[in-house]
């Protein structure tokens, strides 16, 4: 997965899906239920998660970087 995750909300239920994909990652019958979902995918990837409100504006982005893996060749 490369694309960003955004939560919205569609046709009547709420939505998550990777930016560039066609297909829909999942739905949900709830804002909240999405948001978790979506939250929980862009942590698992290490990509930023976009949250919109009912009329498409932003209401929050949420930056999940990469994390480093620990240093084990550092000296003493």
């Amino acid at each position: 997965m490369r694309g960003d995750v955004e939560t919205y909300f569609e046709d009547g239920r709420w939505k998550n899906k990777v930016q560039g994909s066609e297909q829909v990652s999942s739905t949900h019958l709830t804002k909240e239920e999405a948001t978790t979902n979506g939250r929980e995918m862009a942590i698992v990837h290490a990509v930023d998660h976009i949250i919109r409100d009912r009329d498409g504006t932003i209401s929050e982005h949420d930056v999940y970087p990469r994390g480093r893996a620990p240093h084990t060749d550092l000296p003493s």
